[in-house]
């Protein structure tokens, strides 16, 4: 008796390509954390690290779009759609914490 797949599902073999770019991806994202991670404990805290951490977050959030979102074969406003406004709810998030420091500070 012949054995049917009535699901529709057809199993693909691997893609060595594939395969290698999911590596490569997760070793860029290895290396910019290890970066991160150095830096932490390596510079004395203050703005320029602050600003650091920001920009290496802001290009992990864009590597991953791009990659595991499947983003970077898409049209470009698409893109621009989504990582300009994250660039402007980091802002927003600085501007608002300096903000309460200050009026923290005026209270005392």
């Amino acid at each position: 008796m012949e054995h049917v797949n009535k699901s529709g599902l057809e199993v693909i073999p691997r893609d060595p390509a594939k395969i290698k770019k999911i590596w490569l991806t997760a070793l860029i994202l290895l290396v910019i954390t290890a970066v991160e991670f150095v830096l932490a404990f390596t510079m004395e805290r203050g703005l320029f690290l602050y600003f650091l951490f920001i920009a290496l977050t802001i290009v992990k959030a864009k590597y991953i779009m791009l990659e595991f979102m499947h983003l970077g074969d898409e049209v470009k406003p698409l893109f621009y759609s989504i990582i300009v406004p994250l660039i402007f709810l980091v802002w927003l998030i600085i501007a608002l914490m300096k903000e309460g420091a200050e009026i923290f500070i005026m209270r005392w």
